[in-house]
């Protein structure tokens, strides 16, 4: 089976040729040698969708290999963390990002495998796919889009499928 490609480029996100409105990192596509934590950057390259999350307490799991973001889940964001760039559980002290949100945008989110496997410390976390909080509002690094593009989406992405940005 042929794996299905997400492209992003200057005109937007396309799935399957398909165009798709899309918001990306406030810092705008960054090469991957310049991509910093915190640095609000998309970055360029090919990448992998390397797992599914989801809110299992406001929907059904979306596909087979998702798994439920429980309200203890985190992000690891700290360059120095053993843990960077990788999910983590409540309480946890170094830097982190909530999962478990209350505005939607997380309600889910394909993972992204920018800078795993292994992390170098300061490369870049928690890039993702996930829900825009409105058309054009910028993200800090992720791609996103609208709701109901996300949940059309997540059929056609299982884990390895690849998703391409170019600045």
């Amino acid at each position: 089976m042929i794996r299905p490609v997400l492209e992003l480029d200057a005109s937007g996100l396309r799935v399957l040729g398909r165009r798709v409105p899309c918001s990306i990192g406030r810092g705008g596509v960054v090469a991957a040698s310049n991509k910093a934590e915190g640095d609000g950057a998309t970055p360029a390259g090919s990448h992998r969708i390397a797992g599914l999350l989801y809110r299992a307490d406001r929907m059904a799991a979306p596909a087979p290999w998702a798994r439920a973001i429980g309200p203890r889940d985190l992000w690891s964001d700290a360059p120095g963390d053993p843990a960077y760039n990788s999910m983590v559980t409540a309480p946890y002290a170094p830097s982190h990002e909530r999962l478990r949100r209350a505005d939607g945008l997380y309600d889910i989110v394909m993972v992204v495998d920018w800078n795993m496997d292994p992390a170098i410390p300061g490369a870049g976390s928690a890039i993702f796919v996930h829900a825009w909080r409105r058309p054009g509002y910028p993200t800090e690094g992720c791609i996103a889009v609208a709701p109901a593009m996300l949940r059309r989406m997540v059929p056609l992405c299982p884990p390895g499928t690849l998703l391409r940005v170019r600045g």
